[in-house]
């Protein structure tokens, strides 16, 4: 797992540790960290309060930008539609993924928007396939299924 892969599981710990839906997200700029976030959508009571679109609002609060234009996102899980929306509107130029959401994922698993020709974007994507990010995500759900019994 590289430096900044590591950073946004450190926010994923902290969702975790909040009984939230572990996923964490940081985003650099000029090889700095701009932004971190982790989900907060039980704490918030929002559902858009999401790990990516929490990060791109601190972003673009700092940068008093809206375009993220040379920015680059690592994030845990493989993002959600409306994550991947904000991500293209915002116009990130990067996007680590830690793992696939084979469920949710916008990205590589189902529905790759990345892959559609119609929609304009040059958004390059790295799939780290990181078993950790795996496993923290599998715990959470397993030990969630274990309370609800």
């Amino acid at each position: 797992m590289d430096y900044y892969m590591e950073e946004a599981f450190r926010e994923a710990l902290k969702a975790y540790t909040d009984e939230e839906v572990p996923v964490g997200a940081v985003i650099i700029k000029d090889g700095m960290i701009i932004a971190r976030a982790h989900n907060r959508i039980e704490t918030h009571t929002d559902v858009t309060s999401h790990a990516e679109v929490l990060a791109i609002r601190e972003a673009q609060r700092k940068m008093e930008n809206r375009r993220l234009t040379g920015a680059i996102m690592y994030v845990t899980l493989e993002p959600c539609l409306m994550c991947m929306g904000a991500i293209l509107h915002s116009r990130i130029s990067e996007l680590h993924i830690g793992t696939r959401d084979e469920e949710r994922g916008a990205v590589v698993s189902r529905i790759p928007v990345v892959a559609d020709e119609l929609l304009p974007n040059n958004l390059m994507v790295y799939l780290h396939e990181d078993e950790t990010c795996k496993y923290l995500l599998q715990r959470f759900f397993r030990e969630l299924r274990k309370t609800k019994k």
